[in-house]
């Protein structure tokens, strides 16, 4: 953003102040000063000359030989222009002076055997503007001799600064004065303004309805009747100039003008051309073309919002005005619009019309909602200056709900406590007053300011101190000879997660990163979609709830290149919420931790020596027995089949004493197929939370055994449908502290042990650490759980009758 300092300066004292010293202080506070360029350096040794002399040159046709005067000295100049002319006031670049076009250094010179010592100016070669018909020719009111940059009100400061979004209120002149008010410490003012003492009412001259109020919670309007649309006086186009605006005529350029001062966007109706003098609020139809001020045609959707008259649309809201009620040359009667628009609304509208107006750009950081009927007024009052007429006696303010107010508060320990250093009370009071907080009550302790509307970035007791620290300055931060730090015991956050990581690499697998944004339907696959406010895509419109939909699009992905075959895992959170869409605070869902690893493809090409295999359930449990065997929860975690779904074709889920774990198994066809993969899916996804929560075995050392183990083997047959865990569980239950290890080796069903039923086969080591077994209590053991198992289960075994 362009700043003039000499504006800046109309509503602050700074006169005992240096320049050098303000530009240094706008930086400090956190306005980053990009440029500086000084007006009255660019255009020294221009002056303001007279020309008391022309001739023809003698040796060119177009040339003119001039004597020009500073009141003081006569100096020759050869001249091309062809408007030049005795007894015109001129600006003259003197020997020295650097033309801003172009960059080259005036000096005496022979042109065509006549000396030179100087040059006559053309508003081009000044920079002012693209006119080069001629030499610039100034009025009669030029003194010679006077600094063409004081004549011209050019002897300025203009400084560039870059403005973060959040700071809405430094993107004006005075937001920029009250900066620099709390920096120095003295009073900042606004111009004063009169209300319009006229016979007649805005209120009826027009009607304002606004039917969108989340778009528009406020709007006010004010009419200015009998003007004259002309060129702005030289102060008006001066001051926009000197930022880089091109002046349009009065009207348009006091709307600019009011912009830059306070940074409240307004705009000017032709309120002629409004059809039953109405000002309508409102969402726009999909689909529409509207024509802005620029002769471009827009397609509108419905989340635009639009000012409309009677029939029609007449401008897109804090973006542009349309060319149906632009202010010309015949418009007599005006309506003043000074509006608060939903940030958010104006910043997608921007965004899909492609338009970035000094408007849009405040509208959508966020203006003061408080400042609207000033805006109107001050514009009013310019307007009547500049363009003559009368105005309304009072203001039209529609805002049907009107903004909370809020507060916070600060306290003076909490200030010391959080930048290390003591400031005193007294002076973070002061500084948070001349920030234009509002006070509002106070103890011994801290005080409660109320937030202005134009710093909607503060909202907490935190922002008021950063306030506090920058405006105080962090030069003045005392320096620390030494810093002690107590070293207590190191606790890494990310040693779980990275264990877990040198596990499954060590295993082989690969490990994946997923995008967290997902569309609302693939979001709805594993849980109730949770939407993202402002989505950049419909693509990435909501959270994702399970890691499983990323995983297969990048199997799939790996398919379309010829990847076939997978060992992947993701380690990534997960957000998960009982509520539908809307959701009024961060209570109302919860973020966790996962872990997902999955097998697909082929564990063994086919060989000379071996068919190739492909990756089923086993093996990715045996995965996850290793996994959870090198984190010491081997004899902690489960695994418990459950019924199938639309997801899993083979449904587990994963227990632990705490409650379910996660789910896994092997994913249905039909889930497959919706991401175009044609290959079994084996995964688990797990919470790594609970995992890390989940108390651990302890390490221990094992001698190695002494006596020998003893190995029995034996079979049932049993109903099909019993699942493995519960028959190993009736196993353990019955058996001594004798039975160390319990193995399945076989699952067999066929005719010949009868329809519906199944053939187990377990491997039973038995041995004690202090002894030699015998074969006696073996056999016991061995027979005791063989009939808990076939009276548990109606089992028999593998060969009886």
């Amino acid at each position: 953003m362009l700043l003039s300092l000499n504006w800046v300066k109309k509503y602050i004292d700074l006169s005992d102040i240096t320049d050098e010293l303000i530009i240094e202080k706008i930086t400090a506070c956190g306005l980053e000063v990009e440029e500086v360029n000084d007006l009255g350096k660019v255009f020294e040794n221009f002056i303001v000359g007279y020309v008391e002399e022309k001739i023809k040159h003698p040796n060119a046709d177009k040339l003119s030989l001039c004597k020009v005067s500073d009141g003081s000295n006569i100096y020759d100049v050869v001249c091309g222009a062809p408007n030049v002319a005795a007894g015109q006031k001129i600006i003259l670049a003197k020997i020295g002076a650097v033309i801003p076009k172009g960059g080259f250094v005036i000096s005496k010179a022979k042109i065509r055997g006549a000396v030179s010592e100087g040059m006559i100016c053309s508003d081009s070669e000044l920079g002012i503007s693209d006119d080069h018909s001629g030499i610039k020719v100034l009025d009669e009111s030029a003194v010679p001799g006077t600094s063409f940059a004081d004549f011209a009100g050019k002897n300025d400061i203009i400084i560039e600064i870059s403005v973060t979004p959040n700071r809405p209120d430094a993107l004006s002149h005075f937001g920029v004065a009250r900066e620099l008010a709390a920096i120095f410490n003295r009073p900042v003012n606004l111009p004063e303004k009169h209300s319009g003492n006229s016979s007649f009412y805005t209120c009826d001259e027009c009607e304002i309805e606004i039917l969108d109020t989340e778009g528009c919670p406020r709007y006010v309007g004010k009419v200015v009747k009998n003007i004259k649309v002309k060129e702005s006086p030289e102060w008006l186009k001066r001051s926009l100039s000197s930022i880089g605006l091109r002046p349009i005529n009065n009207i348009v350029d006091v709307t600019n003008y009011v912009l830059h001062e306070i940074g409240q966007p307004l705009h000017a109706f032709d309120l002629k051309k409004l059809s039953g003098k109405k000002i309508v609020v409102r969402s726009a139809e999909a689909g529409k073309e509207f024509v802005t001020l620029d002769s471009k045609k827009r397609t509108l959707n419905s989340s635009d919002l639009m000012i409309c008259d009677g029939e029609k649309e007449v401008a897109v809201a804090g973006v542009m005005g349309g060319e149906n009620s632009e202010v010309d040359g015949s418009t007599t009667d005006i309506l003043i619009e000074s509006a608060y628009f939903n940030p958010s609304r104006i910043r997608k509208t921007a965004k899909k019309l492609g338009l970035s107006t000094d408007a849009s750009y405040r509208f959508e950081r966020g203006c003061n909602p408080d400042m609207t009927i000033w805006a109107a007024e001050r514009a009013a009052e310019l307007i009547l200056e500049v363009a003559g007429g009368v105005s309304a006696s009072d203001v039209l303010d529609v805002y049907p709900i009107p903004i909370e107010k809020k507060q916070a508060t600060i306290r003076y320990k909490r200030v010391d406590s959080i930048l290390g250093y003591h400031i005193n009370p007294a002076k973070v009071k002061e500084i948070l007053l001349n920030l234009g907080f509002i006070h509002k009550s106070e103890t011994s302790e801290d005080v409660t300011f109320e937030i202005p509307g134009f710093r909607p970035d503060v909202e907490r007791e935190i922002d008021l101190i950063e306030e506090v620290a920058r405006i105080y300055g962090y030069d003045l931060i005392p320096p620390v000879d030494h810093v002690s730090v107590s070293m207590g015991e190191r606790i890494d956050q990310r040693e779980f997660k990275n264990n877990i990581r040198k596990v499954l690499s060590g295993l082989g697998f690969y490990e994946i990163y997923t995008n967290s944004m997902q569309t609302g339907k693939i979001a709805g696959i594993f849980g109730k979609p949770i939407p993202v406010m402002n989505p950049q895509t419909t693509e990435m419109s909501h959270i994702r709830t399970s890691l499983i939909p990323g995983m297969l699009d990048s199997i799939a992905r790996n398919l379309r290149v010829r990847e076939n075959d997978f060992l992947f895992y993701e380690i990534g959170d997960v957000m998960s919420s009982d509520l539908e869409n809307k959701f009024s605070s961060f209570d109302e869902f919860s973020e966790v931790t996962n872990l997902l690893i999955c097998a697909a493809g082929k564990v063994e090409n086919t060989e000379w020596y071996a068919p190739e295999r492909q990756y089923d359930f086993f093996d990715l449990k045996g995965y996850f027995n290793e996994l959870i065997s090198a984190l010491r929860l081997k004899n902690t975690l489960s695994l418990i089949r459950t019924e199938s779904d639309d997801n899993f074709e083979l449904r587990f889920e994963i227990s632990g004493k705490s409650g379910i774990f996660g789910i896994g198994g092997k994913l249905s066809k039909k889930l497959c197929d919706s991401f175009e993969i044609n290959i079994p899916v084996f995964l688990f996804e797990i919470s790594v939370n609970k995992l890390e929560n989940e108390p651990k075995s302890e390490k221990s050392y094992s001698e190695l055994l002494k006596y020998p183990k003893v190995i029995r083997d034996f079979a049932v047959v049993l109903d099909k449908n019993i699942i493995v865990e519960k028959v190993i569980e009736v196993i353990k239950n019955s058996a001594s502290s004798l039975l160390k290890n319990i193995k399945l080796f076989d699952i067999f069903e066929g005719e010949s042990i009868g329809e519906g039923n199944k053939s187990l086969a377990f491997e039973l080591e038995f041995y004690e650490y202090s002894r030699t077994l015998v074969d006696t209590e073996i056999d016991e053991e061995f027979w005791k759980i063989i009939g808990s198992v076939k009276k548990h289960f109606n089992a028999k075994l593998r060969g009886e009758n």
